[in-house]
């Protein structure tokens, strides 16, 4: 496994909604810099400065993959775990009243 790379992915919401898994400190340093300037907050700042240090060496890729979570989970960019994702549509499918 490369240095950087995440035991699990990070998966986040982008665009209109599509689930996008973010691998890599480098893809989550991505993500971060292309946030917009105007909701960059101390999350967004803790989250990019922990991707720094990871890509120079300095910490642990698990260290910044935990970060990264809290920002996008503070951003609510975080996606719905694939099995609440089905167990919702299973009840949708089996009770007609519930939208």
């Amino acid at each position: 496994m490369k240095p950087d790379m995440f035991r699990e992915p990070v998966i986040i919401l982008v665009g209109l909604g599509f689930p996008a898994k973010v691998r890599t400190v480098m893809d989550a340093y991505r993500h971060l810099v292309e946030w917009p300037a105007s909701m960059r907050d101390t999350a967004y700042s803790v989250a990019l400065k922990a991707c720094g240090a990871a890509l120079r060496g300095e910490i642990e890729a698990e260290t910044a993959r935990g970060l990264f979570a809290a920002f996008a989970e503070k951003h609510d960019l975080l996606a719905p775990e694939p099995d609440i994702i089905a167990a919702s549509s299973r009840r949708h499918d089996k009770d007609p009243h519930v939208r």
